[in-house]
């Protein structure tokens, strides 16, 4: 593994185990992984704590964000706005970690088309319905919020083509093992 810090984006659909798999790899590799936490304007859910899960701001702070040039990326994603801090990505990668992004799919093609250089990894669900099944039985949103995603995760999905890696995630220890083999083993 390089001694110089790098970029890794990881997207996909809302449900689909990202969280899960990350937390796993960040316990397994913290001296060389760093998790850049995203600035959204939605409101904390139970459990989640400032400064880790997200930097949790107003929708006016955010904005205020957008207009001083502080996002890498950002985006609207359900009605709420998210998005990465240029600066704290610069001093992760200067002091030679890894940082990983988990960023939504219009943050990466944001990050694609602006010529980004980082890894970028897709996780998939095997199958729209297995995804619409885990949503369900999260039990954090409406089922009215779920079909919205289920919506979005479909227009995701048409896009996993463009990234460099796609991790299907039909068994978690499977989907572990391949994201450890393209962040820590470089592929």
């Amino acid at each position: 593994m390089s001694t110089n810090g790098e970029l890794i984006i990881i997207s996909g659909p809302s449900g689909v185990g990202k969280s899960t798999l990350l937390k796993k790899l960040l316990e397994k590799y913290n001296d060389k992984l760093c998790f850049s936490v995203s600035y959204t304007s939605r409101k904390s859910r139970v459990g989640e704590v400032h400064g880790v899960d997200y930097h949790f701001v107003s929708q006016e702070e955010f904005k205020k964000g957008i207009e001083q040039n502080v996002f890498i990326e950002w985006a609207l994603v359900h009605d709420n706005y998210y998005g990465t801090s240029k600066h704290h990505i610069e001093e992760i990668i200067n002091c030679g970690k890894i940082c990983i992004l988990d960023i939504d799919v219009q943050g990466a093609m944001n990050l694609m088309n602006n010529n980004v250089k980082a890894k970028y990894v897709f996780i998939a669900p095997p199958s729209i319905e297995s995804l619409k099944e885990r949503l369900l039985k999260r039990s954090t949103d409406s089922l009215a919020v779920i079909e919205k995603r289920i919506k979005n995760a479909e227009k995701e999905l048409s896009l996993k083509d463009r990234y460099q890696y796609i991790v299907v995630n039909d068994n978690f220890d499977n989907a572990f093992n391949q994201l450890e083999n393209i962040i820590i083993r470089g592929g």
